[in-house]
């Protein structure tokens, strides 16, 4: 019996498990510096502060131990990789537990691909949760693979990966009471429902967290995160490829606040990963910014358990689980060991899990395009979008195209199968001036994205995503230059995620030669397409006004 294993144990009367020997423990609560032994037995502490002896021994010695980190939000399939892969890229980099919402999967597969995702994360090492798709689709402006009611949601809650309601981020849909989001929050009453408010404030603020609401990723400053948080709502700071918020909110890593605050991706790509870091790279800014290493670390860790209820990790203490890593030093974050649920995070475990089948293969299913597709009247005064760096909130601008180097078109392509819609509007920010660039990762219904200088180039690009199962493409002079496949969706690669990081540096340079200036285009190009997130964007329907939340005739 493990629980009478562990108490044995934990008193020093048999040999432990594993013990990790000669490191210093950091203690979230006194932020004391401890040389400890630190015993576990299964996949739970039971020693500290004591000498062990272990059926087995790592030697820890100058490093130091912290809780395993917890990333509260983020898209697997916006890494552009398989769940596997995803935890071999950001397991070694300390993340022992993820909270994901598959929703970009189920915009193509439905339950399916949700089923998927669960059945995935019940064989990895690291301890994925996922939250159930909330808005499949986002809104009623856009063409999705499939739609997901409470009814199809509720059956899913007995998995045990299963932890609540994923992102409401069809926030004017929450505050007109929309019949079908009622029905899901009053399915999820007793589980966590995580937000996504964009500069809501005020009365509509209170309105939305009303519906039991707990968190939000979405939030850009430190004034609005101060609402927030003093209207109960707990703020996770994001820091993905394109959305980038840490500096703007470092002010409020405060030991006031830490309980009340978490860390998060979102949407990160290998190739950030790789160059910059995940999770790690947001704990070294933040210290390197000013920030209190315990006030930091309680954030990675302890303050995201208590606010998605996983009461049983954050601390390096008896009968917590066993989520460690041991790190060259608190303001380096460099992992030299990770251990999540009793187990070492290494190549040994993740070949235990077997073999992945993938899922809805064969999912692009666009008519074919030509140049005339993509015909527009740039002479006219006319919305365009403005894109802002670092930002998916966009500008809603005015101008006449025509002439203007800075404007290019951009367009969306239905690639379900389901009505061949299609929609061309304009966007200044891109840099890009000849060619085009397309990718099938177009959140959140994953049409085909196109933004371009050349109508025969955007046509090249969009059909040759069709050819490749999804993904990304770049095309110039009538050639395609670059491009990443993407089969398993449209969103995610069936190779090793350092092919995937290569294939997107060849995607940068490709991207750069044409003028692009963005350092992450292609999900930029993504967030265009999504209509809750202010203030202009496009679908297969049209142009979107998010601030009046319709689309533009």
């Amino acid at each position: 019996m493990r629980l009478a294993d562990s108490i044995q144990q934990g008193r020093g009367e048999a040999p432990t498990d594993l013990v990790l020997k000669g490191g210093r423990i950091f203690d979230l609560v006194t932020g004391a510096l401890t040389e400890s032994d630190l015993a576990i037995c299964g996949d739970r502490i039971v020693g500290t502060h004591a000498t062990y002896r272990g059926r087995r021994e790592l030697d820890v010695s100058g490093l130091v131990l912290v809780p395993g980190f917890i990333d509260t939000h983020l898209h697997v399939e916006s890494s552009c990789v398989t769940p596997f892969e995803f935890e071999r890229c950001v397991a070694p980099r300390g993340v022992t537990t993820a909270i994901c919402d598959p929703h970009e999967i189920a915009n193509v597969a439905g339950v399916a691909g949700v089923r998927w995702m669960l059945d995935a994360a019940a064989r990895m090492v690291m301890d994925l949760r996922v939250q159930l798709p909330s808005c499949v689709p986002a809104t009623a402006m856009e063409t999705s693979g499939a739609r997901l009611e409470a009814p199809d949601l509720l059956p899913l809650l007995s998995h045990p990966k299963a932890l609540g309601l994923a992102e409401l981020m069809n926030y004017p849909g929450v505050l007109a009471r929309d019949p079908g989001l009622l029905a899901k929050l009053e399915g999820f009453a007793a589980r966590h429902k995580d937000g996504h408010a964009p500069l809501l404030r005020g009365r509509d603020l209170n309105g939305y967290l009303a519906a039991g609401i707990r968190t939000d990723h979405e939030t850009t400053s430190a004034e609005e995160a101060r609402e927030k948080l003093s209207k109960g709502m707990a703020i996770l700071i994001r820091e993905g490829s394109v959305s980038k918020d840490l500096h703007a909110l470092l002010p409020l890593l405060t030991e006031r606040l830490s309980p009340f605050l978490a860390f998060c991706t979102d949407d990160r790509n290998p190739l950030d990963i790789g160059e910059h870091g995940h999770l790690d790279h947001m704990i070294r800014t933040a210290i390197a910014g000013g920030a209190d290493p315990l006030v930091v670390y309680r954030v990675a860790s302890l303050s995201a358990a208590r606010i998605f209820g996983l009461t049983d990790r954050g601390l390096l203490a008896p009968g917590w689980r066993a989520d460690v890593v041991a790190l060259d030093s608190l303001e380096s974050c460099r992992a030299r060991l990770v251990i999540a649920g009793g187990r070492v995070v290494d190549e040994a475990a993740f070949a235990a899990r077997g073999a992945l089948e993938p899922a809805a293969r064969h999912s692009v299913r666009a008519p074919r395009l030509d140049a005339a597709d993509f015909a527009a009247d740039a002479g006219r005064a006319q919305p365009v979008i403005g894109v802002i760096p670092g930002k998916i909130i966009t500008d809603h601008l005015t101008a006449a195209p025509a002439g203007d180097p800075s404007i290019c078109k951009v367009a969306v392509i239905e690639r379900h199968g389901r009505n061949g819609n299609r929609a061309v509007g304009f966007v200044r920010g891109f840099g890009l001036v000849r060619g085009a660039i397309a990718s099938t990762v177009c959140h959140d219904h994953h049409n085909i994205a196109v933004v371009g200088a050349d109508d025969g180039d955007m046509a090249l690009a969009a059909n040759r995503l069709g050819e490749i199962e999804g993904g990304f493409v770049v095309a110039a002079g009538g050639q395609v230059l670059a491009e990443l496949p993407l089969p398993v969706a449209g969103l995610m690669s069936l190779e090793p995620f350092e092919a995937v990081r290569h294939g997107m540096e060849g995607l940068r340079a490709a991207a750069c030669s044409l003028g692009v200036t963005l350092e992450e285009p292609f999900l930029q190009l993504a967030f265009l397409c999504l209509p809750v997130i202010p203030h202009l964007k496009i679908t297969d329907r049209g142009m979107v006004d998010v601030d009046r939340f319709e689309l533009i005739g």
